[in-house]
């Protein structure tokens, strides 16, 4: 199962809203919790969201609707990893973040620049899906893209515009219109998506602030599992995001970090720990948090913790604590109003 943040879909809703559908049964026919759209700390699966983008292109009549939806996004959806290509020296280091750390936004998401063998004077830009056996995806690639030329525009100046544009797919609104959309020639089922730049751009300097920079890409190395000590913690905080989508499986969370799940356990295994361990200890961390601290419904915090029946949170208490859910909430409660009188 391959995960992108929430932020995706940031501005979905509105627009299918605005255009005369209903987002709701379109996102839970996709598998999406509408309450999870926009937040970038929370994870969703990304076939998912190319059904939603392609379904409501469907659903509203809008043949345009990738190109609509990434109008109102930009950079901001990528979180730290746009932190660090808007603070990065060059427009070339920006870009080589992209290439680098993409994962942290998606590990099934690919982007990078390479000049054309052909012409050194040019380079391509390069967006790929890497997903295997998806259905036409049209309307999430001009989504990609129009986020990608948003991106351009904010390094390059907002009059900035490619070469050429390359869809992989035939058009789907007359030609005209997206040379009105990216501003140059767009070429259709080519072979790979992406833009062609002048190489001689990408060595123009940015706004750098290098201190902020360092941070940022010493975060992301950190959360995508590049060398350091600190593996457990970044297993950890994707965990917590995962958990609440069933999803937090040692092969997903391997994934997140680009590396084989056997790996993701050696490495674990060299920081004293295992994967049981970690996911075991947040789950019960969880479920004091919630119920010490919370009025939240034992079937709330069932999926909260990732289980698919009450029946296994009750022996995971009984694990943890002693006693079930219920009663150790009660024993907590009481803990809490002697402690107040004393």
């Amino acid at each position: 199962m391959s995960l992108v943040r929430g932020t995706a879909l940031s501005n979905y809703p509105d627009l299918v809203t605005e255009l005369g559908a209903d987002p709701a049964p379109l996102l839970r026919e996709a598998g999406i919790r509408a309450q999870d759209i926009g937040l970038y700390h929370v994870f969703v699966p990304l076939r998912g969201v190319i059904t939603a983008v392609e379904s409501a292109a469907e659903a509203t009549g809008t043949a345009d609707f990738g190109r609509r939806l990434a109008q109102r996004q930009g950079i901001e959806i990528l979180g730290p990893v746009g932190a660090a290509a808007r603070t990065a020296p060059t427009v070339a280091d920006a870009l080589g973040i992209f290439a680098n750390f993409m994962a942290a936004y998606s590990p099934a998401l690919s982007a990078h620049v390479a000049p054309l063998s052909e012409r050194p004077d040019r380079s391509f830009f390069e967006f790929r899906i890497l997903l295997e056996q998806l259905p036409p995806h049209a309307q999430s690639i001009e989504l990609s893209l129009g986020v990608t030329l948003k991106v351009l525009s904010l390094l390059l100046g907002a009059q900035y515009c490619p070469i050429s544009t390359h869809l992989t797919h035939e058009p789907v609104t007359p030609a005209d219109e997206y040379r009105e959309y990216f501003g140059c020639r767009a070429f259709f089922a080519e072979p790979r998506a992406g833009f062609t730049i002048r190489t001689a751009d990408l060595s123009r300097s940015l706004c750098n602030d290098e201190l902020a920079h360092r941070a940022i890409v010493e975060y992301l190395t950190s959360l995508i599992g590049q060398r350091g000590p600190e593996m457990s913690q970044s297993v950890r905080t994707i965990a917590r995001q995962l958990l609440p989508t069933g999803a937090a499986s040692r092969e997903v969370i391997a994934a997140q970090f680009s590396m084989h799940p056997k790996m993701l356990q050696r490495r674990l295994a060299e920081e004293g720990t295992t994967f049981f361990a970690l996911i075991d200890g947040i789950r019960r961390e969880t479920a004091e948090h919630y119920l010490r601290d919370t009025d939240v419904d034992l079937s709330h915090l069932t999926r909260e913790l990732g289980y698919t029946e009450q029946s296994v949170l009750t022996r995971s208490c009984k694990r943890w604590f002693g006693t079930g859910p219920a009663a150790y909430r009660h024993a907590a409660r009481v803990e809490l109003l002697a402690s107040d009188r004393g």
